[in-house]
């Protein structure tokens, strides 16, 4: 019997790439006539955020000017359209498949705004087929991407002979306000990047390959102001409460056991961790609970470091350098990833 795996997942990154060396002189000229103590403050926050690269669709200058939404909207619908087809176009060599093996198409991101959505554009730029089944989703913010494997995985659960495609994009550093000098801006400065995936799920019966085995949200009463973006006339305006490592690590039992219960498995059936790092905050928190397990998130650490916290693509760069490891029928994976609502979503991956 056929079984959709998760076949490959690739990258696409912008032109732009600075080391954290590189943009201090930047955030330094940023921060001229402010509180020396304060100007301190926030170059410590970049220089120790566990980011040494970020990548962007704007070079420095251009983050660092002020302009308008519709400046930035019009970067972000043009250079992320470009690196949406890059990432799918490497997707499908590398599943040795044609656009038109393709039979749903799923697009997420947070950071502009876009209709029609990106995946229009991608239909008649690789001539996916015209009866392609499209599914965009916005506003899930950093949980896009895994909450984008859910959607699939359902899709495909009752024809598992059919395909999908799921490119995440994402531009933070378009959100970036020049006129605000508080704390939100300045950490989503410090741990943001731009970068673009796709992931694509199939049937392959030959190559040891993940399977979604099962999936699952938990929703946080209550909690709407935890994360997310306010309109502005300057842009999209980031929200991101400090509260949300405690409020993750005071939840963090109820999001994982139950749901490895319900699949007769204890924490220490997991022999790999798929987390998004949301940043160096929540990062140590959940390596310091694994930790007591023997278990680690030492790749999601590298994406971190390499990339930057690029929203809902950066759980799927994770997934792809799991995808390049030899992992043996029968291992799990756990997936994990939170986004505004506020939730977190969850997916338990076996190799088969």
């Amino acid at each position: 019997m056929k079984q959709s795996k998760i076949l490959t997942s690739t990258k696409a990154l912008p032109a732009h790439s600075r080391s954290t060396e590189e943009i201090l002189p930047f955030v330094e000229a940023w921060l001229e006539g402010k509180d020396q103590r304060f100007a301190d403050k926030v170059m410590r926050i970049f220089k120790y955020a566990q980011v040494d690269r970020r990548y962007s669709i704007l070079s420095p200058q251009d983050v660092f000017t002020k302009t308008s939404f519709e400046e930035k909207n019009d970067w972000y619908a043009h250079k992320m359209t470009d690196l949406a087809e890059q990432a799918l176009q490497s997707a499908l060599e590398q599943a040795h498949l044609q656009p038109g093996d393709l039979d749903y198409i799923i697009t997420t991101s947070c950071t502009g705004i876009m209709i029609p959505s990106v995946d229009a554009y991608l239909i008649n730029r690789l001539k996916l087929r015209q009866d392609i089944i499209r599914l965009p989703v916005t506003e899930m913010g950093c949980a896009g991407g895994t909450s984008a494997l859910i959607y699939a995985r359902d899709l495909l659960r009752a024809q598992p002979e059919k395909r999908a495609a799921i490119v995440a994009m994402e531009s933070p550093t378009s959100t970036f306000q020049q006129d605000d000098y508080s704390m939100t801006n300045v950490v989503s400065a410090a741990i943001f990047g731009d970068g673009v995936a796709c992931t694509i799920l199939g049937p392959d019966e030959e190559r040891v390959l993940p399977v979604i085995r099962d999936h699952g949200m938990y929703h946080f009463y209550n909690e709407l102001h935890m994360m997310g973006f306010e309109l502005k006339n300057s842009g999209l305006k980031m929200v991101l409460d400090p509260e949300v490592p405690a409020k993750i690590e005071e939840h963090f039992d109820r999001i994982i056991y139950p749901f490895l219960q319900r699949n007769k498995l204890e924490i220490h059936d997991i022999e790999h961790f798929i987390f998004h790092p949301g940043g160096k905050k929540i990062v140590k928190m959940v390596e310091e609970i694994l930790h007591a397990s023997g278990k680690n998130i030492d790749l999601t650490k590298e994406v971190l470091r390499q990339y930057g916290n690029m929203s809902s693509a950066t759980v799927l760069y994770v997934l792809e350098e799991y995808l390049k490891k030899d992992i043996a029928v029968g291992e799990k994976g756990l997936m994990l990833s939170f986004g505004p609502g506020f939730s977190a979503q969850r997916l338990l991956l076996e190799w088969r």
